[in-house]
This record gives structure tokens, sequence and C-alpha cells, in this order.
């Protein structure tokens, strides 16, 4: 069987290759040395040494463009592509230190591994193809069939599945070594379901910093110096560009409104002349989605839908047609199929606003003028030039790294991958085209991201350090106010310092509870002080806490143990889980990557002709 399997790897897996077949490492060594051309073996990083090719790469961020575009239906913008640029870089990274790992352990995967993993635990991509389905579930026999079939050999299936299992066997041999020392005592899971089970309800009583007289308080630079030392990754800061950004918008004229208005009247006549609704949305409506099926939005409860919409839809009865509806995404035809209460099953078409083609052809022809001038220029006045030809005022806008740019209340694509892809000061960019607008911007300057130095954070640290100090500063007050509360009541300690009495609902001792706060010691002391006696003062979000716990229910130990055997599978599945992600993270926070992603994108782009 291996045979076949390997015979085969020249085919395409047409059934579910493409979700089987993960990209795979070429262990070559190259680099780049200065000013040496970039090829497909230029080496855009190294793990622990070992080289991650520009081919490579590209390959990964190719195999997942594919798959968004699939699911998106169109192609990606420069954002996303950068965040697939990221994703396939951090899984090949992942990739070599997993491969490092196996090495350094002695894991190794035979070939009877491979054939008894094929036929008894088939991936879960295939669990979910239809043609293996009987009565909606996963039919093992058909599988099993599959797999001897002359089809799974000459298609290429054998040999994505032992490239499937040649990667998932070590991994969950190396998961179960990591996972195997994990271990909870009754005590201990005893203690953890108590954690969730037991609950108590408080009154309490919150002193702020209002309250001090004297709020002075000193943070010295060695305070502030050891802050910063010991908490170094808050202050990892993204890059940061400006760019001037000049925009030529799809402007929308009365007489386009009016053209779409007239548009949307003559579908409605045309259904209501006998054509049926189904097959008009099909093949106009705007909405792709509800569109392919025949414009159903399915069965929708009140309050999922537009407003004015909704209003419309629930006024419909039965198979009734609505006048045209205007809503912020265009002009709708709705029909009412069937209503239930507060729901809806409900159909619409869609016909958008937008310019119409004389329009449309004046938006384009000027778009051209401006990206002839001034796209993809690496002097900066062409595009002042350009933008003043134009008559286009230029807008200075920042952008973070990582993160799609905003501008007057408008996502505008790309720009922000553009921006940090490796482009210098002073160079344009293409024309990006968008739904409401093109854009054309210029890097103007780049500041790169990473630990911002102490000068840039001290003064947010010394304001950190000097509202704790001043917290601080309020335990006498709360214990005064703890003395009078044990020797009256909370609530007379509390008029007579006009401070508020506040009532919390039950909460366990993992809950985020208002006024308290999640994990902190005010949570931890509902669970400590006596039931109707007063305790603190603890520290709570912004100040200190005075409480009375007011009841408190304890978990059944009968109940516990009933449910232990349920309760330990769940949580050492998630023991396991938390050291495998705990394992990961290490082993990718210890690890020298050297990234040369942007020098060698930049390289390659001055050296690829325009």
């Amino acid at each position: 069987m291996l045979q076949s399997m390997r015979s085969a790897a020249k085919y395409i897996w047409i059934l579910i290759v493409a979700a089987f077949v993960g990209s795979f490492l070429l262990y070559e060594t190259s680099g780049l040395a200065g000013r040496a051309p970039v090829t497909t073996t230029t080496t855009i990083a190294s793990v622990n040494g070992e080289a991650i090719l520009l081919t490579t790469w590209q390959n990964a961020v190719a195999a997942l463009e594919q798959q968004q575009t699939q699911q998106l239906g169109r192609g990606v913008n420069m954002d996303e592509r950068r965040t697939l640029e990221d994703r396939a870089f951090e899984e090949l990274v992942n990739e070599v230190l997993l491969q490092q790992e196996y090495k350094r352990r002695g894991i190794t995967v035979t070939d009877d591994e491979i054939l008894q993993a094929a036929r008894i635990a088939p991936p879960p991509q295939a669990q979910q193809a239809p043609d293996l389905q009987t009565d909606g579930k996963f039919d093992i026999e058909k599988y099993r069939r599959l797999l001897a079939s002359p089809m799974a050999r000459q298609s290429g299936m054998l040999a994505g599945l032992e490239q499937y299992y040649r990667a998932e066997i070590p991994k969950q041999k190396l998961f179960d070594q990591i996972a195997s020392g994990a271990y909870l005592s009754d005590e201990r899971l005893w203690q953890m379901y108590r954690d969730r089970h037991d609950s108590a309800s408080v009154s309490y009583v919150v002193l702020g910093t209002a309250a001090l007289t004297d709020t002075a308080v000193t943070v010295t630079d060695a305070e502030i110096s050891q802050f910063y030392e010991r908490n170094k990754a808050r202050f990892e800061a993204p890059g940061r560009a400006v760019v001037s950004l000049v925009t030529v918008p799809r402007s929308i004229t009365a007489a386009d409104s009016a053209a779409s208005r007239a548009r949307i009247d003559a579908l409605r006549a045309e259904i209501v002349g006998g054509t049926k609704f189904e097959d008009v949305a099909k093949r106009e409506s705007a909405d792709s989605v509800s569109g392919a099926q025949g414009g159903s939005l399915g069965k929708r409860p009140k309050g999922s839908l537009t407003p004015k919409f909704e209003e419309v839809a629930f006024t419909l009865k039965p198979g009734e047609l609505s006048q045209p509806v205007l809503t912020p995404f265009g002009w709708h035809l709705i029909r009412l199929n069937s209503k239930q209460g507060d729901t809806i099953d409900v159909s619409h078409l869609l016909v958008v606003v937008a310019q119409s083609d004389s329009s449309a052809m004046r938006t384009d022809r000027r778009a051209d003028s401006l990206a002839t001038r001034g796209a993809s220029q690496e002097d900066p006045k062409a595009f002042d030039d350009a933008a003043k030809a134009l008559g286009l005022t230029p807008a200075s806008v920042v952008v973070i790294d990582k993160e799609p740019l905003s501008f007057a209340g408008r996502y505008v694509p790309s720009v922000s991958g553009w921006a940090f892809s490796g482009v210098r000061p002073g160079e344009s960019s293409d024309l990006f085209d968008a739904p409401d607008a093109y854009y054309l911007a210029r890097l103007d300057s780049l500041t790169p991201g990473g630990v911002q130095p102490l000068s840039a954070v001290k003064a947010e640290i010394q304001r950190r350090l000097a509202r704790d100090k001043r917290v601080e500063k309020l335990r006498p007050l709360a214990e005064q106010l703890v003395a009078a509360a044990k020797s009256s009541s909370l609530e007379a300690a509390a008029a007579q310092r006009q401070l508020a009495v506040e009532k919390s609902g039950m909460f366990s001792r993992i809950d985020a509870v208002a006024g308290l706060g999640q994990f902190t010691a005010a949570v931890g002391g509902a669970f400590a002080v006596p039931v109707g006696q007063v305790g603190g003062p603890f520290r709570g979000l912004d100040g200190m806490v005075v409480m009375r716990v007011d009841s408190r229910v304890d978990a059944q130990r009968s109940t516990f143990e009933a449910e232990k055997a349920i309760q330990r599978a769940q949580m050492m599945q998630q023991l396991r889980q938390q050291r495998v992600e705990e394992f990961l993270r290490n082993l990718r926070e210890s690890v020298k990557v050297d990234d040369k992603r942007q020098a060698v994108m930049a390289q390659l782009r001055r050296q690829t002709p325009a």
C-alpha cells in the first residue's frame, strides 16, 4: 500500500487533498548577502540556524491565499495578504521547531504506523467529505473501500494521506510525551470543583482615592526602572507609519440614485407580472449569498435585521411582496414566507445604490490619470504633482502595523499592508480600488515596532505606580471603616462617611464581579470572611473594599463524587492542552529567529522591473 502511495505522489488528490496537504520545508542553505540578487533560493529567515527559503514561504502564502479567496469569493487585498504572510511564516517557523524537537527526542514514524492510522483514524477532512457519508454520518467502511480502490491510487489520495500522517503522527507522539506527566489528585480536583461551584453574595463599600485628603505620593526613578524591567513585554508597540493619502471618491449623483430606484421598480414589476421571485433574485440580487438561495435569508428573530428592513418585513402577510425599501445597503424587495411569533422566514432582493456606467467611467478616467502621474513612484514630488493636477488635497494619516486603516469613517484597503511591506519613505503606492473610492498613498515616515524605550513610557509607569500608592494610602481609612462597621453595621458606618453600600449577586471564586473585579483579593475575601461578618480591607479594582458576607453556598461533596469521573476527564483534557500550549509557547519564545522578510521583499521589489 505504501508503494502505491509513493508512486501516486505526482497526481493531484482531487477529492480532499487540498485540505490534507500542508506546506513542507526545503532544508537548503542560502542567504541574502549585501546586494546579492534575490532568487527563489534566497533565505528569508533562519530558525536556530536552519533556513526557510523565499520559495517555501511564497508557496505557503499562495496556498493560504487560494483558500481564503475561495472562502471570500474574491481576491484578497494587501491587508489580508499581509495577515496571510505572517500566518504562513509562523506556521513554517513552528514546523521547523517541531522537526528539530522530533530529532532531539528521537521521534520517528514507521510505515506500519502510517498504514494503521490510515485505516482506523481518518483525517477530520475525510470525515466531513459528503461522498463518505451515510445517513448524514461518516461511514468508515466507505472510506476503507475508497482506500482500496484504483481511484485512490490514481488520484494521488494515498500519497496525500502518507504525507498527512508523516506530519501528524510525530506531532501526536510529541504532544503525548509533553502531557504524559499531567496528574490531578482527588483533593486538587475537589478544590477546582469548589472554585467553580462554591458561591457567595456580599454587601460591600469601595473607598476610592477621592476619599483621601492628601493624595501626594512619591515615585522614584528606581521604582520606575524596576517596574519597566519586570514588565518590558507590556511596552511592546507596533510599527507606526505616516502616509499622505489622496482619494478619488465614487460619488453617487441624484441621477445614479434615480436609476437605482427605477431598476428596483422594474424588477418588482417583473415579479408581479409572473416571474418567480427566486429566479429574479438569483439573476439580479447584489446580495450574492442570499441571491444564490433565491433570496432566502432563512428564519430570523426580531432584532436581527436592519431596523427599516425589519419594520417592513413584520408588517407583511405570508407570501406578500413589499414595495421597494431603502436601507443603508440599498433598495430591497422583501417577501415574507412565514411568521411564527417573533420569528420570520423572509427573502429579499437587493439593488445597491451605485454609480451609473457614465458616472463610473468619469471616476475611472480620473483615477487612471492619478495612477499614471503618481502611482509607484520613488520621487515624492510626483505624488504631490499628481494630486495638484487633479485638484485633490492629500490627507496626512497615521497607519499602525497590522491594523487596517480607517479614514473619514471608512475602511481603506491595502494601505496598511503596503506601508509595512518594505517600501521606503517617499515612495508612492499602486492605485488601490475599493467599493467607495480609489486611493493612492505615499509613505512619509516609518517607525519600526518593538519594545519602547523607558523614556517613552516613563510617564505611563509613573502614573500606574502613583495610582497603586494612592490606593494603598486608603488602607488606614478602610481599617477605620471595618472597625466602625463591626461595632454597628456596614450600612451605618458607610452612611456616617457618606459612602454607598453595594450588593452583589451570587458569584464563584472564578467569576468577574462588578466593583470587585476577577481574581482579586476582594473576590477571594468573600470566601474567607465568616457569613454575616464584616471583613477587609481588600484590594479591589481601583480602591479598598470593605465587605460583609451575606450568604454562602458550599459545593456538595456528594455531587462532586457522583460527577468525579466526568470532571476528571474534562479537567485532564484541559490540563493536557494547557501543557501542550505552554510547551509550544515556550519553544517559540526561546527560539532564535532571524527574520529577513522585509529586507528581502524590499530588495526584490527594487530589482523587479516596473
